[in-house]
C-alpha cells in the first residue's frame, strides 16, 4: 500500500487535507477505521473508506450507499488515502484537486466477514464481504470487482448490502443526510470554512419549499396547441 499517488496530486501548502506523514497512517488499530465521506466536489458522491494495512483503501460512490441488497451501486476505486483522513471535514479550496466541501457522513469500524478472513486474498481476488459497525450502516456488505472497461479496468467495483436485519428499503442518503460527527449540512461545513455555500447546498436535501416552487412552476407549462388549436378550442368553450 502506498500514499505516493495521493501525495502526488495534492498540494498540501494550500489543501486542509492530511498529508500522511505523521504516525496515525503507520498506527497499528485492532479494530480497523470504516468511514464514509459525502464530497460535493465537482459532483455531489460519497467516498468508501476501510482500513487496512495503514492506509485508508477507497472507493468513489456516485450515488452513496443503498440498504437495498437488490441495488448494486458502482464504487470506483481511487488512490488510497491516510489513516488520518478519515476524521477529515472541511473545504478543499477550488482549483485544487477534489475542490470542495467534504463531510464525514458515517464512521465506525469494519470486521472481514470468515470468507474474506485473508483481506489481501480477497481484494486481489475482487470479492470482499465485510461487516460495518458505523453510525448509520451495519450488518453485511460486499465489494466486488466488475470487468469494467478502458482505463476503468480493475477499478471498477460493485457495493452491495446483503440481505440481514440490517437491510431496507429507506433510502439512508436521502433520510440521514448530516454529518456523522458534527451535525452538520454540506452547506454549513462549507460556510464554516469559507467554501461556496450555493454549490455545497446542491449535495443537501432540497427544502420543501423549493420543491413545492418547482412542481408549481412545472404545471405552468406554456401551451404548445398552434393557434388555429386554441381557437377551436375558445369556439368550443362559447358553444
Amino acid at each position: 500500500m502506498t500514499l505516493a499517488k495521493y501525495k502526488e496530486k495534492r498540494n498540501f501548502k494550500v489543501t486542509p487535507e492530511p498529508s500522511g506523514d505523521g504516525s496515525a497512517e503507520k498506527a497499528a488499530h485492532e479494530q480497523r477505521l470504516y468511514v464514509i465521506q459525502k464530497h460535493r466536489a465537482t459532483q455531489l458522491h460519497y467516498d468508501f473508506r476501510l482500513e487496512f494495512e495503514g492506509v485508508l483503501l477507497s472507493w468513489a460512490v456516485p450515488k452513496g450507499p443503498s440498504l437495498d441488497p437488490s441495488v448494486k451501486r458502482l464504487a470506483m476505486q481511487v488512490e488510497d488515502h491516510p489513516v488520518d483522513y478519515g476524521g477529515f471535514e472541511g473545504v478543499i479550496p477550488e482549483g485544487e484537486y477534489g475542490g470542495g466541501t467534504v463531510m464525514v457522513w458515517d464512521t465506525g469500524t469494519w470486521t472481514p466477514e470468515a470468507q474474506s478472513a485473508d483481506i489481501a486474498a480477497a481484494l486481489k481476488k475482487g470479492d470482499l464481504k465485510f461487516v460495518l459497525h458505523g453510525k448509520k450502516l451495519h450488518g453485511s456488505w460486499v465489494l466486488v470487482r466488475t470487468h469494467g472497461y478502458g482505463s476503468s479496468s480493475g477499478k471498477s467495483w460493485l457495493l452491495i448490502k446483503h440481505r440481514d436485519e440490517f437491510a431496507s428499503t429507506e433510502d439512508i442518503a436521502a433520510t440521514e443526510p448530516k454529518s456523522a460527527v458534527s451535525k452538520r449540512l454540506l452547506a454549513d461545513i462549507a460556510r464554516d470554512g469559507g467554501g461556496d455555500v450555493e454549490k455545497a447546498a446542491t449535495g443537501d436535501p432540497q427544502p420543501k419549499a423549493a420543491k413545492a416552487e418547482t412542481r408549481k412552476s412545472m404545471s405552468k407549462k406554456p401551451s404548445t396547441k398552434s393557434p388555429a388549436a386554441k381557437a377551436k378550442t375558445t369556439r368550443r368553450a362559447k358553444q
